[in-house]
């Protein structure tokens, strides 16, 4: 599928989209442009779609790339993942991978999205051409930031067990730094797509109650010092979810690596910056 010209459709998430059926999943993406492969990906909110969380991101980016912003299993259209099927989310991206025949792609993570591609970059780095994370890093004792849960997890969490239009609301205004970005629209595309698919938010939370996923996020970044991946890491200086300091941790971690930091910027840099986000990862991949 290629980008929109002068004269062909503007890309929509209707015009773009399509399931794929791996071995064990099925995968929903959006899909344009041609060229070296960015694998977009979102992260844990309630009703993330990848058009959801990368929209103003996809056709600018598929004027020089092969764009696939994908919905992990767990959200919107994908195959669940519960407590008994596991939450391999590495696995699911290689499948994909495979199934879309991409030998190597840039993967490009958002919060969640940026620990799976942690998580892939340690079990195949011949996959992985370059590493992008925004809001994300790694996890370990705080020095820079407040123990215990963020103000932005407990509403992402507040709102996994009560997925009421209030919630959704606040879950919006939490990501962001500018209130102009948290729109009603917006709130009510998230709430759609999670109240579409009510197991994924019952899933959630009973994988959260156990942990599941977290020796895989941990692993990973213990591979972090022996990767070869070159990585570029983006973080909003006013994030309410993820406190920047997880990134300097990968900075300081990632040989070949460099972040750079936003300020007026909360979890969502993709959104807030979406210019410069393009621009940065246009850059980085041309380039690097």
């Amino acid at each position: 599928m290629t980008s929109g010209t002068d004269t062909a459709p503007a890309l929509t998430a209707e015009n773009t989209h399509r399931i794929v059926r791996t071995p064990d999943y099925e995968i929903q993406v959006n899909e344009a442009g041609e060229g070296h492969p960015l694998l977009l990906i979102h992260g844990t909110g309630p009703g993330a779609t990848g058009w959801s969380n990368f929209a103003p991101n996809i056709e600018p980016l598929s004027r020089q790339f092969r764009v696939v912003a994908v919905t992990m299993p767990g959200w919107g259209e994908s195959s669940p993942q519960d407590v008994a099927s596991g939450f391999d989310q590495g696995e699911a991206v290689k499948q994909l991978m495979d199934a879309l025949d991409i030998e190597r792609a840039a993967i490009v993570g958002n919060s969640m999205g940026g620990g799976v591609g942690l998580i892939v970059n340690a079990r195949w780095p011949e996959r992985v051409s370059h590493l992008v994370t925004m809001g994300s890093g790694v996890w370990a004792v705080n020095v820079l930031s407040p123990a215990g849960m963020s103000e932005g997890f407990k509403v992402l969490y507040d709102t996994y067990l009560d997925p009421s239009p209030a919630n959704f609301k606040r879950l919006v205004q939490v990501m962001c730094f500018d209130p102009t970005f948290a729109t009603d629209e917006l709130a009510e595309q998230r709430s759609r797509a999670a109240l579409a698919h009510p197991q994924h938010l019952t899933d959630w939370v009973e994988r959260m109650k156990v942990g599941l996923g977290g020796e895989a996020f941990a692993a990973a970044a213990a591979a972090l010092p022996t990767s070869a991946v070159p990585a570029l890491i983006i973080h909003g200086r006013d994030d309410r979810t993820v406190h920047w300091e997880l990134s300097l941790r990968a900075l300081s971690m990632i040989q070949d690596s460099r972040m750079v930091m936003l300020n007026r910027c909360g979890h969502w840099a993709q959104l807030e910056h979406a210019a410069e986000f393009n621009r940065l990862v246009t850059e980085f991949v041309t380039h690097h």
